[in-house]
């Protein structure tokens, strides 16, 4: 039985999160950050949130979609192929957070079926602070691979940097407790191997935050705000204990007011992890 094409449109109750320090540490640590902002408070300003915190604020929204017995969605089989984050105003501890999800489509796939969520956040002021869109693919049940859709030509020149970080061992364990995704082919290598994966793998949104570090050390001189957006399409999976490189190029986006840049992530061997990437960086 596929995923049910009568619930496109349907928008989710709204869920609240209440933004705390704590959180906000824990998740900053869960992908090896040390940014200061995202630790310490002073006498004028709270915590801030990095970029990434959204999915945590997304993240309840979500799973309220995913686990939907009328959506008929197999989570062993199901592997995140995109996110797209737009930032649209800092969130800081003692925010509270509202996002809404709808389902905004269901598409065939080779090798499967394809969704994609869009979850909206505004804080207690009533103001947008975040749009997010999340695609998932559900692999058929004979098929291993995935097929969300082509993938874009890599950029031929030369990158402007190219930033290896490493993953440690226990990542994956740290990311789920801090973002609150403990789907267990990130968790146990014997439910990965019955997935149809050859261990355990590192979230998707654990690389993407990653490389949100790269952006905002590299490109934004440490300032998080100045990140606007962010967006990956994961084409391999990652592994604990992996080094990973990203590469970033000028991008030429005439309407944008942000610089933009396109980026790609690539494991030991050279193969990109991420594809399609897209950083938008707001002037100083």
């Amino acid at each position: 039985m596929g995923l049910n094409r009568a619930l496109i449109g349907k928008q989710y109750p709204a869920q609240d999160y209440g933004v705390t320090a704590e959180a906000v540490g824990k998740y900053a640590r869960a992908y090896n950050e040390e940014n200061p902002l995202f630790f310490e408070a002073g006498p004028s300003h709270s915590v801030l949130a990095p970029p990434m915190f959204g999915v945590v604020l997304g993240w309840l929204p979500i799973m309220t979609v995913v686990t939907d017995s009328e959506l008929n969605v197999d989570v062993l089989r199901l592997l995140h192929a995109e996110q797209d984050m737009r930032f649209v105003l800092p969130v800081v501890s003692g925010d509270i957070i509202t996002s809404t999800a709808t389902l905004v489509d269901i598409e065939d796939k080779a090798g499967g079926e394809a969704f994609t969520l869009a979850v909206d956040s505004t804080n207690q002021r009533g103001q947008i602070v975040q749009h997010m869109r999340f695609g998932a693919f559900i692999r058929g049940e004979r098929r291993r691979g995935r097929s969300f859709g082509a993938f874009g030509p890599s950029p031929q020149a030369q990158p402007l940097l190219r930033v290896a970080q490493s993953i440690d061992p226990d990542q994956t364990y740290r990311y789920a407790e801090a973002s609150g995704d403990r789907n267990p082919i990130h968790l146990d290598d014997q439910v990965a191997r019955l997935a149809g994966l050859p261990g355990i793998i590192v979230h998707g949104l654990c690389t993407m935050a990653f490389t949100s570090k790269v952006m905002i050390d590299h490109l934004c001189d440490r300032e998080p705000s100045r990140l606007k957006r962010l967006r990956a399409r994961f084409s391999r999976p990652v592994f604990p204990g992996q080094t990973i490189t990203t590469a970033v190029w000028s991008h030429a986006e005439p309407a944008s007011r942000n610089s933009v840049y396109a980026y790609e992530t690539y494991n030991p061997d050279g193969k990109a992890v991420v594809k399609d990437g897209i950083a938008e960086i707001a002037p100083a």
